[in-house]
């Protein structure tokens, strides 16, 4: 399945719609105002959620757990110490996934036990922060979803504290 992703410039909470290859909203993502730290909803258009994201504080590398909706920890995102590529381990009840990038931090690709599940690639000439995502249908697509969002936002605060 391929989705859009696209955040808005200008939002005090980090709120915006996930669409499909068709431009329809398939998603929402709904940020904690005055958090500290992220903390991201992905929530399905009636407002169920799907998936919360929150960030781990006071560690060296950027640290990120996805919960389900009954509230059970079903992943771990850690981002590698590297120099050039951005790499993400992920240990999740889903199976054991990673996530690269190349050197310029826009394509990345995820994998799920050494096959490609997902792409990603950022678009560089819009006006809010876009990424097309390319999702194999046998995952669940909200999961993959909410990796990309810990991605998103770990290289926007990369790029904020540069």
């Amino acid at each position: 399945m391929r989705y859009q992703i696209r955040e808005k410039l200008f939002s005090f909470t980090g709120d915006f719609a996930i669409k499909n290859q068709n431009d329809k909203a398939i998603f929402n993502v709904i940020g904690k105002f005055l958090s500290i730290g992220h903390k991201l909803n992905l929530e399905d258009l009636d407002g169920n959620l799907l998936y919360y994201i929150e960030q781990r504080l006071f560690k060296f590398l950027p640290e990120y757990y996805i919960y389900n909706s009954v509230g059970h920890q079903v992943a771990k995102v850690k981002k590698q110490f590297t120099f050039f590529t951005p790499k993400f381990d992920i240990e999740s009840a889903y199976g054991f996934y990673k996530l690269y990038g190349n050197i310029l931090d826009h394509d990345f690709e995820i994998t799920k036990d050494n096959s490609v599940c997902a792409v990603i690639s950022k678009q560089w000439f819009s006006l809010s922060c876009t990424y097309g995502v390319d999702i194999n249908e046998n995952e669940d697509q909200a999961f993959i979803l909410s990796l990309i969002i810990v991605l998103d936002k770990v290289m926007d605060d990369q790029q904020n504290n540069d």
